[in-house]
C-alpha cells in the first residue's frame, strides 16, 4: 500500500453491478477502503455518514442525474469528485465540471488510468484538507441537512422556497463568517441583482419567521448592518 492510498476511502456510485464489482477488487487490491452506492440518493446520504476521500461517480444514475449529485455535495463539502462517465459528449463533459467535478473519465477506461486520476485526486484531497463540514448542523432551535436540502423545526419539516434555501445554504455553507450582501445577491440571484439589498431583508425576515424561536430577537441569523448577514450556531 503507497502513503497515497493508506486508509484512503473511496465511495464508488454507479447503478453497474460489474462496474462496481471490477472497482472494488481492484481498489481493495490497492489498500483502498471501499464504499458503494447505486443511486443519488443513496450517495448524498452515504458522504455525510462516511466522510470519504474522494468519490467516483457515475452520471447516468437510476434516481438522479449526476450533475444533480454533485451540484447537492458541493452546498457542503470540497470531496474530490471523480466522474466515470459513458457520455463522451464535451457538453456532458462540461456540465459535470462546472457543476463541481474535479475530474473526467469516459467509459470504457483503462484502470491504470483512473487509479492514477485517483491517487491524484487523493493527493490533493490531502493537501488541501478537505473541509470536513458536517452535513448536518444543529442549532438547537432547528436542524439543518444540507445533504438532504431540508430544514426542520419541533420535529416537523419547515418548507422553504428554493431562494430561501439558496440563502440559508450559502450563510450555513460560511458559518461564523461575514457574507456580504453583494456576495449573498451574486451567487443567490445572479451578477445583474447585485445592488438589490432589498430582496435580503425580505428573504432573512422570512427564514427568521419560519426558523427563529423569536424572529425579533434573532439567535442564528444575525444581521451586520450595511455589511452583510451571519449565521451562527
Amino acid at each position: 500500500m503507497s502513503a497515497d492510498t493508506a486508509s484512503a476511502t473511496v465511495l464508488v456510485v454507479d447503478d453497474e453491478p460489474q462496474i462496481v464489482r471490477a472497482l472494488r477488487i481492484n481498489l481493495s487490491a490497492r489498500g483502498y477502503k471501499v464504499i458503494t452506492a447505486h443511486d443519488g440518493t443513496a450517495a448524498l446520504k452515504a458522504v455525510a455518514e462516511t466522510k470519504p476521500d474522494v468519490v467516483v461517480l457515475d452520471l447516468g444514475l437510476p434516481d438522479l442525474d449526476g450533475t444533480e449529485v454533485i451540484a447537492g455535495l458541493r452546498g457542503w463539502t470540497t470531496v474530490p469528485i471523480i466522474v466515470l462517465s459513458a457520455r463522451g459528449d464535451s457538453a456532458d463533459k462540461v456540465q459535470a465540471l462546472d457543476a463541481g467535478a474535479d475530474d473526467y473519465v469516459t467509459k470504457p477506461f483503462g484502470m491504470d488510468e483512473l487509479l492514477a486520476r485517483l491517487r491524484a485526486a487523493v493527493r490533493r484531497s490531502a493537501s488541501s484538507g478537505v473541509d470536513g463540514a458536517d452535513a448536518v448542523v444543529d442549532t438547537g432551535s432547528f436542524r439543518i441537512d444540507l445533504a438532504a436540502k431540508k430544514v426542520r423545526r419541533d420535529g416537523k419539516e419547515v418548507h422553504l422556497t428554493k431562494t430561501e434555501w439558496g440563502v440559508l445554504e450559502l450563510l450555513v455553507r460560511n458559518r461564523g463568517r461575514l457574507v456580504a450582501q453583494k456576495q449573498l445577491l451574486h451567487e443567490v440571484w445572479g451578477p445583474t441583482y447585485e445592488t438589490e439589498s432589498h430582496y435580503l431583508r425580505v428573504y432573512l425576515a422570512q427564514l427568521r419567521r419560519k426558523l427563529e424561536p423569536e424572529p425579533s430577537r434573532p439567535r442564528h441569523l444575525l444581521t451586520e448592518p450595511g455589511m452583510g448577514y451571519r449565521f451562527e450556531v
